[in-house]
Parts: structure tokens; sequence; C-alpha cells
């Protein structure tokens, strides 16, 4: 059981998705300092209140936290551009690398791979047509 375990975390996807979270966990709380000690106090200087996170408003005695909301909606637009930002360039370095090369004539330069697999099919086409003549006879 425990060899299974070892090799269930040795697997790429499991160690990717733990650093993935450990990286997500550390630059969320980047994010919200940003927020809480840089923007917070340009956007109180902005709209005249200094602690943007004291702004709130009353109805019927509830406390609405609307400096809180506005600190999470400020975190969330400043990690999904970022994410954003990622998926962007994964998606240009998947294109380029899916990209083939062309010559200066403009015709395609085969994969050096592509092309040993081609001439791999072309013998065993050529030795089983001649196992079919050769049976004929």
């Amino acid at each position: 059981m425990f060899k299974e375990f070892q090799e269930f975390i040795s697997r790429g996807s499991v160690v990717d998705l733990a650093v993935g979270v450990i990286v997500g966990a550390a630059f969320n709380s980047l994010v919200s300092a940003l927020t809480t000690y840089i923007l917070n106090p340009l956007i109180g200087l902005i709209i005249g209140q200094i602690d943007l996170s004291d702004m709130k408003f009353q109805v019927l005695g509830a406390n609405f936290l609307i400096g809180d909301f506005i600190n999470a909606i400020i975190n969330f637009l400043i990690i999904m551009f970022v994410v954003f930002v990622i998926v962007k360039m994964m998606n240009k370095m998947r294109r380029d690398g899916s990209r083939s090369k062309f010559d200066k004539n403009g015709d395609e330069i085969p994969d050096p791979q592509t092309e040993y697999l081609q001439q791999i099919r072309d013998l065993l086409r050529y030795q089983q047509r001649n196992n079919n003549n050769n049976n004929r006879y």
C-alpha cells in the first residue's frame, strides 16, 4: 500500500498540482498585500477616505462593508488578469511549437521523426508486396 501511495505521489500531475496550489496561495497573499497596502490607500486618497476597508453603509442597523467587497473585487481582477496573461503565453508557446517549418521556397520541412516513420511504412509496404508476389509462384 505504501508503494502504491509512493507511485501515486511520484506522478508528475500530482506534484504539479501541489506546486500549483502552493504557488497560488503565495501569489494570493502577495496580491492581497498589494491591494491592502498600496492600491487601497491610493483609492482612498482619490475618494477622500484614507482607509478603504472602513468604507461601509448601514441600512436598518445592518452594516454593509463595501470596502472589503471592493478589496475582494480588486484581488479577483488582478489574479484573473495574471492568469489570463499566463494562459495566453502558454497558448502562444503551444502554437509556436506546433507550427511546421518552411524552407525558402515555401515548402514544408518535414519533422525528422515523421520522415523516419514514413520510410519505415514504405519499407513495410515494399516487403508486403514482395511477399505477396513470392507467394503466387
